[in-house]
C-alpha cells in the first residue's frame, strides 16, 4: 500500500538583515521579547527588568487572549511597547517557514534598534540577573562595546511547587541544575542593534565579528563553538524558570 506524507515545512534558522542606522543620541539597554497569555507573571516580570535598570521592554504580543497585553501598557516601571503580532509567513519559491519569534526580532532591530546601545533577546520565563551590580549594564561595563555577548541558561526546576506560589518568580524558585551541559546548554544574545547582519532566536551575526561572541568574562569564540568551556555566570546570568511549578508545566505540555 502506497503511503502519502506531508512534508513537514522546514524553518529557516536564520534571517539577514540591514543593521539599522544609530541615533546620535542613542543609549540604554532595550529587551525584546514575544510572549503569548502570560497575564499572570507579566507584572513581575517587567517589575524586575524595571529596577535592573532597562531603558525600555518592547513586547511582541503573539496574539494573547488574556490581559498580558493591558497589564503591560499599564506598566509605569519603565517605558512599554506592546505590538500586536500575528505573523505567520513563508517563503514563495523554495517554501520555508519564517518563524514568527525571528520575524519579530528583525522588526524590533530594524524599527527600534536605532535608539539603544544594546538589546536583549529573551523570554517571560526568563530574567536577566546582575550578580555583583544592581543593574545590567553595570554587570556589562567591562565587555566596553562588545557587539554580541552570548549568556547561557540557568536552568531553575519545580522548587517543590505543586501549584503557582504567591511569591514572585526569582523568590519562589532557588533551586537549579547544578550544571549546564547537554540540553541545558542553550544560549541568550545581548548586541549592538546597529551591528547584526543576521537574526536568529539564539545567535547573531555583527559585522565587524562575523559569527565570533563573547561570554561576560571577556572570552570569544565562533556560535557554532559555543561549549561548556565557553559558559560562564560572572557577572550576569539567564536564569530561566523553564518548568515553574509542577500544575503550570503540565499546562505547557
Amino acid at each position: 500500500m502506497l503511503r502519502l506524507f506531508r512534508r513537514k515545512l522546514r524553518r529557516a534558522d536564520r534571517i539577514d538583515i540591514t543593521p539599522p542606522h544609530p541615533a546620535p543620541d542613542r543609549k540604554g539597554l532595550a529587551i525584546v521579547v514575544i510572549a503569548k497569555n502570560e497575564a499572570e507573571h507579566i507584572l513581575d516580570w517587567l517589575s524586575f527588568h524595571a529596577l535592573a535598570g532597562v531603558s525600555e521592554i518592547i513586547l511582541y504580543d503573539n496574539m494573547s487572549t488574556d490581559a498580558m497585553a493591558q497589564i503591560a501598557r499599564s506598566f509605569t516601571g519603565c517605558p512599554v511597547t506592546v505590538i500586536p503580532w500575528q505573523i505567520t509567513a513563508q517563503t514563495a519559491r523554495t517554501p520555508m517557514m519564517l518563524p514568527r519569534q525571528s520575524l519579530a526580532y528583525v522588526h524590533a532591530i530594524c524599527t527600534f534598534g536605532g535608539k539603544f546601545s544594546r538589546m536583549a533577546f529573551i523570554d517571560v520565563d526568563e530574567f536577566l540577573v546582575p550578580q555583583e551590580c544592581d543593574t545590567i549594564e553595570a554587570a556589562l561595563a567591562t565587555l566596553n562595546d562588545a557587539p554580541n555577548i552570548s549568556l547561557p541558561w540557568v536552568m531553575f526546576g519545580h522548587n517543590g511547587h505543586e501549584t503557582p506560589p504567591r511569591e514572585a518568580m526569582p523568590f519562589a524558585y532557588t533551586q537549579r541544575a547544578p550544571k549546564t551541559i547537554g540540553p541545558l546548554l542553550r544560549w541568550k544574545c545581548i548586541v549592538d542593534p546597529c551591528e547584526v547582519t543576521q537574526v536568529s532566536p539564539h545567535k547573531f551575526h555583527t559585522r565587524d565579528h562575523g559569527s565570533r561572541t563573547m561570554n561576560t568574562e571577556g572570552k570569544t569564540t565562533s556560535n557554532k563553538f559555543r561549549n561548556e568551556a565557553f559558559v560562564t555566570f560572572k557577572h550576569l546570568t539567564v536564569n530561566h524558570y523553564y518548568l515553574r511549578s509542577k500544575a503550570e508545566t503540565e499546562a505547557k505540555i
